[in-house]
């Protein structure tokens, strides 16, 4: 079975609940590789005492760098706790970063509900492969300095 790796993202108001729900979830961890954001990288590595591939802070770049390891298919899984009643000063990352999981087609979960579901799906922990785009139509299109 191919091994799967889940980026964990968590905002200052919803970290405590990931540590929780990532504590009660520690088993299924066991096969799956973590990538997370800052912070949450290291609480992660503290409350599971495993080593996480940790990348910058959201707001100082790691939600650009979840979405560049998602577009080179490094990770399976989008586990964001995101907060829906605290602005964010660095939305647009957030957008795209959620753009980019819908792009490339990996699960994503918002809240502790979805995030129970994927991990507890028997599609993470066998060899399932989910469909990959086809952007050969976009990446071979004519543009204007073609014609």
């Amino acid at each position: 079975m191919t091994k799967r790796n889940i980026a964990l993202v968590a905002h200052d108001n919803k970290k405590k609940e990931l540590m929780s729900w990532a504590k009660d979830n520690q088993a299924l961890f066991a096969n799956i590789g973590i990538y997370a954001t800052g912070t949450t990288g290291r609480l992660v590595e503290q409350t599971l005492n495993r080593s996480v591939q940790r990348l910058l802070s959201g707001p100082l770049g790691g939600d650009q760098q979840i979405g560049a390891k998602i577009a080179e298919g490094a990770i399976d899984v989008l586990i964001f706790f995101w907060d829906p009643l605290e602005p964010q000063p660095h939305d647009p990352d957030i957008k795209a970063l959620l753009r980019i999981a819908a792009l490339y087609n990996i699960p994503v979960a918002c809240n502790k509900a979805s995030a129970d579901y994927i991990i507890n799906s028997p599609l993470l922990h066998n060899d399932y492969k989910p469909d990959l785009p086809d952007f050969s139509a976009y990446t071979s299109r004519q543009t204007p300095i073609d014609a």
